[in-house]
């Protein structure tokens, strides 16, 4: 069912009953070490799913990286079992009739299994464990009336939300029935919070309106014809005639070691010139101790007013850890032939009047990137990815779809321009403004309204993690108590079968 959620598919309104039947399978165990298993599995078969784009580059190890993974869900897995078990019989009020939950451990679930799933995408985004790709509050990319909760506090608020309305519909169908009244009303108001926000803050109006063309010259190997390719769509822009503020071309988008060369420089100069826009490329560049880091520039007619070498390289992509021990993986795997080396740090350059983020690749996944961004001052953030890897299957599309969540977290408008598509944009409440399909060699103009507004997410950053944290601990604490009180102590330890 995961798959489905996220983009080519795009059923992301599944995503607030997708988990109900893992729910119930968990909480039917008879044994905690079997809700382990049973967590473990669903987690292992979501990652498996939203990520199943990566086989062609992990090839054999893809299924021993989707179970590493998955062993995140295996202390999930018990603690949904220990809120949605069934209660035992011959219980007295108020923990109700046997099989059916009351509303102690209908409240503890209602708090545990959120917050634990919350705690399991923050632990996975670590960038060691791949990444924070495929979160739950990002299968809402395309309802930006959702994306009213990622506002309010990041993609983790939403992905709390979708897992307390699963949790809900599990206790209308198992709890009892004043309990499933409450559970119903509180599933209403999960799924209906983001509107709410959404409806109730509109952002302010536009400042200015910023045309920004996003130049996708396709799937190109050889990086000076690719960067020939993406001079001809340039050039198509300024004989168009039309009025651009920005160019931004992919990921890579460049020759190699741009910084070097002085004719495509002033080629790209000449192209500033004649559009009377900045123009802002990517390429590897080889520094003086022999280092190589993949850096956007951003040209003028003057030459370069702005470089940013990214910070967060893709592990096995662009680097691998502890090469003298791992590079044997180069020849079973399409693990990075050389390490590239990470920047120093964000940075914001002004295009035109405007204040732009650069962001490569990768870098879209995370959301404290572009709220660090955001509180640098940038009023559009700029992603520049390649994704010619992945052109067979849905990962172009699930890529692009990040850049709407970023937005309506930070407030700001976003875009992302790929070498061989997704291309998309999108305003500060990511409502899509374009999108340029993979299938296509060209380019589109954005018409981005500049509305950047300081979100509640901005202010107060990654607090719903914290909260989750909390809540967890204190579940914890209230499902032993209430274990005591279902299973009196007997004979020196707890009477629970299911020990």
């Amino acid at each position: 069912m995961g798959v489905l959620l996220f983009p080519a598919p795009d059923l992301g309104v599944l995503a607030w009953v997708a988990f109900v039947p893992l729910l119930l399978l968990i909480g039917a165990s008879d044994t905690r070490w079997e809700a382990a298993l049973r967590g473990w599995w669903g987690g292992f078969g979501f990652v498996a799913a939203t990520l199943y784009w990566l086989v062609p580059n992990l090839i054999y190890f893809f299924p021993l990286g989707a179970a590493a993974l998955g062993l995140l869900w295996l202390p999930w897995g018990v603690l949904v079992w220990a809120v949605l078990r069934p209660e035992p019989p011959g219980l007295p009020e108020p923990h109700g009739p046997a099989g059916r939950l009351g509303w102690g451990r209908s409240l503890l679930a209602l708090a545990a299994v959120p917050s634990g799933w919350v705690l399991i995408e923050v632990v996975r985004s670590w960038k060691p464990f791949g990444g924070p790709w495929s979160l739950l509050g990002a299968s809402q990319w395309d309802h930006p009336a959702e994306l009213g909760l990622a506002s309010l506090g990041g993609v983790w608020l939403l992905s709390f939300a979708i897992m307390f309305a699963n949790t809900a519909v599990v206790l209308i169908v198992r709890a009892r029935v004043p309990v499933r009244a409450v559970a119903g009303a509180l599933l209403a108001l999960a799924v209906a919070g983001g509107p709410l926000w959404f409806a109730t803050h509109a952002l302010p109006a536009a400042s200015r309106e910023l045309n920004v063309a996003l130049v996708q010259p396709g799937v190109i190997h050889d990086p000076q014809a690719r960067d020939e390719e993406g001079v001809a769509l340039t050039r198509a822009l300024v004989r168009q005639g039309s009025h651009i503020d920005l160019v931004v071309w992919g990921e890579s988008s460049a020759g190699d070691d741009l910084s070097r060369d002085a004719a495509d420089q002033q080629q790209i100069e000449a192209l500033s010139a004649a559009l009377g826009a900045p123009v802002l490329v990517n390429g590897n560049a080889v520094q003086a101790d022999h280092d190589a880091r993949k850096v956007s520039y951003l040209y003028t007619a003057s030459g370069i007013h702005g470089e940013y070498a990214k910070t967060r390289l893709v592990m096995f992509g662009e680097y691998i850890p502890f090469r003298g021990e791992l590079g044997w993986l180069t020849g079973l795997t399409k693990a990075a032939g050389v390490n590239l080396v990470p920047g120093n740090g964000l940075d914001v350059f002004k295009a035109g009047g405007t204040n732009i983020g650069p962001l490569i690749c990768f870098e879209s996944a995370f959301p404290d990137m572009g709220r660090t961004e955001a509180d640098h001052g940038a009023q559009l953030l700029v992603y520049q990815s390649e994704d010619s890897t992945f052109q067979g299957s849905w990962e172009p599309a699930q890529h692009a779809s990040l850049a709407a969540v970023r937005a309506a977290e930070t407030g700001r408008p976003a875009v992302q321009t790929s070498l061989a598509g997704v291309s998309a944009a999108f305003d500060a409440q990511g409502r899509q403004l374009a999108w340029l399909p993979k299938s296509v060699v060209g380019s589109v103009v954005a018409n981005v309204p500049l509305q950047a507004a300081d979100t509640p997410y901005d202010h107060y950053g990654n607090y719903v993690p914290v909260v989750c944290a909390g809540l967890t601990v204190l579940s914890l604490g209230a499902s032993y108590r209430l274990r005591l009180m279902t299973n009196p102590p007997a004979t020196g330890r707890h009477a629970d079968p299911a020990d």
